[in-house]
């Protein structure tokens, strides 16, 4: 029998499927979204300091854009550690190919591991509100980021990201909201669906795409 600790992580399909079992059984709407979805991709991804840089990089910018500019960052800064951030130069910086503010943020980041003020063993074990925490304490480093590192780099089970555009219209449509709902709107509505909201957020990224591919929605 699992133990259903708040740290419990999603890492299967298995996990998924009881997950989407438990939302389905909450609400005959999750159960519509869940036999129009099916099983949604995992997306687990490389954690630590060159899962999280990652993030930052590819954030706002499209999959190729995003694809092109890491691959830049990553044949500059060999080794990709904290220490080699610090010790850029102006010409790393320039031939990396990164905005400014995200040369800030990652600066920001590597001064914070060097100096042990965040710690990515113990973002292991500890709740999305204290990751939450200490992530966004770290200039640069928003709610969006943090909710993605706990979703995909952690794979928590109870991870959310209330502030995502898509899971805001695709709960939009699903829940048949009057308007798209503002994150601290939606934070409050996914508090129903602990301690699932990662399967939640995979499922309403899921639905978004089937509704764009299929009604043409902008968000």
């Amino acid at each position: 029998m699992k133990a259903h600790a708040m740290t419990e992580r999603i890492t299967c399909d298995s996990d998924l499927k009881e997950g989407m079992a438990a939302l389905a059984a909450l609400h005959p709407l999750w159960q519509a979204i869940v036999e129009r979805t099916g099983l949604p991709p995992l997306r687990l991804r490389e954690g630590g300091f060159t899962g999280l840089a990652s993030i930052i990089v590819s954030q706002q910018l499209s999959v190729a854009s995003a694809r092109a500019v890491w691959n830049r960052f990553e044949s500059v800064f060999v080794p990709l550690t904290p220490e080699r951030m610090l010790a850029a130069t102006d010409d790393d910086m320039r031939l990396s190919g990164l905005s400014r503010p995200k040369q800030r943020t990652l600066l920001a980041l590597s001064t914070a591991l060097v100096e042990k003020r965040l710690v990515f063993e113990a973002l292991e074990q500890a709740t999305p509100e204290d990751v939450h925490a200490q992530m966004t304490a770290i200039s640069g480093i928003g709610p969006w980021t943090a909710d993605v590192y706990l979703l995909f780099c952690l794979g928590h089970r109870d991870g959310f990201a209330a502030g995502d555009l898509a899971i805001q219209e695709a709960a939009r449509h699903a829940f048949g909201l009057a308007e798209r709902p503002k994150a601290a709107d939606l934070q409050t509505m996914a508090e129903a669906w602990r301690p699932w909201r990662g399967v939640a957020a995979r499922l309403l990224w899921a639905y978004y795409a089937i509704l764009k591919r299929r009604e043409g929605i902008n968000a």
